[in-house]
């Protein structure tokens, strides 16, 4: 007799956990309870890949696996979604994002594809309640400071957000001993280096928003259709 697709075996254990006589432990968690586990079993699954072991490779996915079914199981509890949609959008996101690949569009380079990528998310949620008006929108709050730090600059480099300059030069190890000595630095003064660049990346956020809807107001004024529905609208 043939057996069960593996992921069937793993939707219906989970199901049995979260049965009236399942495990008491998963039977009282909920998403809020297991928001952070999906962030350490990402944690280990890096460790596992930057170690270069495909045994603990393979304990890690299923670990981080069992994150996705969970939440799923929660949902389908609630009648909010299940596993088989949450399958579903990724399938069908990914056929919808890749048209160089699924359909007729042509890309030059991997910049074409980041671009292509990011006209289609943008069109997909607006006029949505998850329409993302600001191009610094869409970075989790809850990333380590360094990170969020590096993708906000990002994003706001792309943006033309940030004032064109000289770079300084500085090698790779240099710069990791300055970001070190900075962190020690403000250790040994008892602050928190996580706590000043979160705080400092929040405070030019700020400014970067302000910036973008001053740039985004001056070329509205500047529309000369903007200039007419005014017109209309002030007309009785």
């Amino acid at each position: 007799m043939k057996k069960p697709p593996a992921i069937q075996d793993l939707l219906g254990v989970m199901a049995r956990l979260r049965a009236p006589d399942g495990c008491p432990w998963d039977r009282e968690q909920d998403h809020k309870s297991l928001r952070f586990h999906a962030v350490e079993e990402v944690y280990e699954l890096m460790d596992a890949i930057e170690a270069g072991d495909d045994h603990e490779m393979l304990e890690e996915l299923g670990d981080l696996l069992l994150q996705v079914v969970f939440h799923s199981q929660l949902a389908r509890e609630r009648g909010a979604f299940d596993f088989e949609q949450v399958a579903r959008h990724i399938v069908e996101k990914l056929i919808r994002r890749h048209p160089h690949v699924f359909g007729d569009a042509k890309v030059r380079d991997v910049d074409a594809v980041w671009a292509q990528w990011d006209r289609i998310k943008r069109a997909e949620k607006e006029g949505t309640r998850h329409e993302r008006p600001s191009a610094l929108d869409g970075i989790p709050r809850h990333l380590p400071a360094l990170l969020r730090a590096e993708k906000l600059v990002k994003k706001a480099r792309k943006a033309s957000l940030t004032r064109p300059g000289g770079r300084r030069r500085a090698t790779p190890t240099a710069l990791g001993r300055k970001l070190f000595d900075l962190a020690a630095l403000a250790q040994a003064q008892g602050w928190s280096a996580e706590a000043l660049l979160r705080a400092e990346t929040g405070r030019r956020e700020r400014v970067w928003r302000r910036l973008e809807q001053a740039a985004q107001a001056a070329a509205k004024s500047k529309d000369p259709l903007s200039k007419r529905r005014k017109i209309r609208i002030a007309s009785p």
